[in-house]
């Protein structure tokens, strides 16, 4: 059979539609793991929350680079073992790393005034 005949284009509406279905499957998973990371994301910075807190409290530094840089490599050696690229798992920590010094240094802030 040729593409023009009939059969030909049931058999590509079918295998259209169950390409759509797939597609509507996997965006359901990714669009699950996005709700997980974002509840994960407020945890975390919950927690980082209550270090910033606790270090203006003690008047302890906004960073630590040492906790910073064994993070970074920690980080690294998961993202490797689960095959994700560590480079860009240490792009995604550096910018959250970014984002907590910048809440403990508001913190820090507002606890000198």
């Amino acid at each position: 059979m040729s593409e023009g005949t009939p059969a030909a284009g049931e058999a590509a509406a079918v295998a259209d539609q169950a390409a759509r279905e797939q597609l509507r499957y996997l965006r359901g998973s990714i669009d699950n793991l996005d709700a997980a990371l974002v509840h994960l994301l407020a945890e975390r910075f919950k927690c980082t929350q209550q270090v910033g807190e606790l270090k203006a409290r003690h008047s302890l530094p906004p960073a630590d680079p040492a906790r910073e840089a064994a993070q970074i490599e920690r980080l690294r050696r998961l993202a490797e073992d689960a095959r994700l690229d560590p480079a860009f798992a240490e792009k995604f920590l550096n910018f959250i790393i970014d984002e907590v010094v910048r809440h403990h240094k508001a913190i820090a802030k507002q606890n000198n005034r």
